[in-house]
């Protein structure tokens, strides 16, 4: 077997390299409060949420079919402009 060496800049080196963000403790305990804090929301403020689904339903749908339909024509344009 052959010895192989390794040069400085080699690629497969991680020390130069910088973790995602969520890979850090500081991360870490970002995620842990963001979903102690939505766990807290959700119990304290079901029935308020709840009660506005179906207010909320039909305007969701109104948004997707503005959005969806306008997808067509180029948007809100007079049209008076050349191609």
């Amino acid at each position: 077997m052959t010895q192989h060496e390794h040069s400085p800049d080699d690629s497969n080196s991680d020390e130069g390299r910088e973790r995602p963000f969520l890979n850090t403790p500081a991360g870490f305990a970002l995620c842990v409060f963001l979903a102690v804090a939505g766990l807290f929301l959700w119990v304290e403020h079901r029935a308020h949420i709840l009660g506005a689904l179906p207010l909320l339903l039909p305007l969701a749908i109104c948004l997707g079919m503005h959005f969806f339909m306008h997808r067509g024509h180029g948007g809100h344009g007079g049209g008076s402009h050349e191609r």
